[in-house]
């Protein structure tokens, strides 16, 4: 294993491989970082690295700096309230929150048609369903979701808010790491439709690593027709966890799973590979798949060293 190999590795977990402290929670991240996982196949994904940087405080203010499809990169450098659609992003957009602070509180991200995407050390949480996904993406590829905190609440019904990360339509080669995903009806769609194969077969390729998911009724994630890789991730209090449909072909390994129901499971013709898990009392059941590996590296950390690696660095837990 090379050391750049292993370098890389570091630079994802940040401070999970240390012991958590008051000081040791928070961890320096490059604005030229590239993405792993299946956001680093297809060219890779760098985001706006070596374009013009632009620091935003304000609605108006992010709006226009993530627009156009120029090399960019977008710091948030608190947080922003408004109760309104998506924001549009570009092509070639980096898109960092300096600190914990940086929250957008109201509304989301939506990429459409785009290539090249870095969403890091962002909160987004709040997102009515007239208003979309907390980070939904349509037609569009190269996507790296990383140390997000996504999540709205459960005081409402399952349709007062939607999806907090659901890659539609073709999308493909997303990977979301690192990340705080809870307190949500419908977490993480990949594919949105039963009936729209034609478009997503042999698309949707999503890797989820080092993520923590926590008091979620549903979609942990849930993925039609595409290929899942879910490694390293810490469930805890989700219903119904990793819903594998209509073909899609998923390896999961490396994960745990502490007071849950469904882990695992199958509706029309789901496929999974799994190993190394900790299920706990959750259930979990699919048929066989094939997928058995991936093109890139990984380190699949082990059942037992997942909650320490993984709990405390998900989520904002980085500084720009």
């Amino acid at each position: 294993m090379s050391l750049k190999f292993l370098l890389s590795v570091v630079s994802c977990l940040g401070p999970a491989l240390a012991a958590p402290t008051a000081t040791t929670n928070q961890k320096r991240a490059a604005i030229d970082d590239a993405a792993f996982g299946f956001a680093s196949l297809n060219g890779g994904t760098t985001g706006g690295a070596g374009g013009t940087t632009t620091t935003v405080a304000s609605y108006a203010e992010f709006t226009a700096a993530v627009a156009g499809d120029e090399p960019k990169v977008v710091i948030v450098s608190g947080p922003i309230n408004q109760s309104a659609e998506q924001a549009e992003v570009g092509s070639n957009t980096s898109i960092l929150g300096a600190d914990s602070s940086a929250v957008l509180d109201g509304f989301g991200l939506v990429l459409k048609e785009v290539t090249n995407v870095i969403i890091r050390n962002l909160g987004v949480k709040n997102v009515l369903a007239e208003n979309g996904d907390a980070i939904g993406a349509e037609y569009s590829t190269n996507i790296w979701v990383d140390h997000v905190d996504v999540s709205s609440n459960m005081d409402h019904d399952k349709d007062y808010y939607d999806g907090l990360l659901d890659f539609k339509r073709a999308s493909d080669f997303i990977t979301v790491s690192n990340s705080f995903i809870h307190d949500h009806w419908k977490a993480s769609l990949v594919g949105h439709s039963d009936s729209n194969a034609e478009e997503d077969e042999g698309h949707l390729s999503v890797t989820y690593a080092n993520n923590y998911w926590k008091n979620l009724n549903s979609r942990g994630p849930s993925l039609r027709f595409g290929t899942g890789h879910i490694y390293n991730n810490y469930y805890e209090s989700v219903s119904d966890g990793i819903n594998t449909r209509q073909g899609a072909q998923v390896l999961v390994e490396s994960n745990v799973w502490v007071g849950c129901k469904k882990a695992l499971y199958s509706t029309d013709e789901g496929y999974a590979v799994e190993r190394d898990n900790d299920f706990g009392d959750a259930s979990h059941d699919a048929p066989e798949g094939t997928l058995t590996s991936v093109e890139y590296e990984y380190e699949a950390l082990g059942p037992d060293n997942v909650e320490a690696a993984v709990v405390e660095a998900a989520g904002q837990t980085l500084t720009f």
